[in-house]
């Protein structure tokens, strides 16, 4: 039986974005360097963000998203209005307000749904 164990990211800045996702979920952050990377961890063409199940990986894609995703993550949290004004500072946008949720945008554009408790 197959079992999820990551989500991938295409982006076109992998570093930053693991930034945000690090900064958006309780308990992850992106996975530490060891040194021994032949460039800037600033410049990495995949970078990992780790901390639970899923881990997310970010890698560098030549082009921009250009429509709208064919999958997206449902982020849950206890304050609705609270979280998105938290990931909107954090760099997200407000898509659009549906029933009880928001659908929200990454700084790359790719949707996710924001839902309360």
């Amino acid at each position: 039986m197959a079992r999820l164990k990551d989500v991938v990211f295409d982006c076109r800045h992998p570093a930053s974005l693991a930034r945000f996702w690090a900064a958006v979920l309780d308990g992850y952050r992106v996975a530490p360097y060891d040194g021994t990377e032949p460039f800037d961890p600033e410049d990495d063409p995949t970078v990992l963000v780790e901390g639970g199940s899923p881990r997310l990986w970010l890698q560098l894609v030549p082009e921009g998203k250009v429509v709208k995703n064919r999958v997206h993550l449902d982020v849950r949290c206890d304050d609705l209005e609270a979280e998105s004004r938290r990931l909107t500072a954090l760099g997200a946008r407000v898509v659009e307000y549906v029933e009880d949720w928001i659908v929200m945008a990454d700084p790359e554009g790719n949707e996710f749904c924001l839902q309360g408790p």
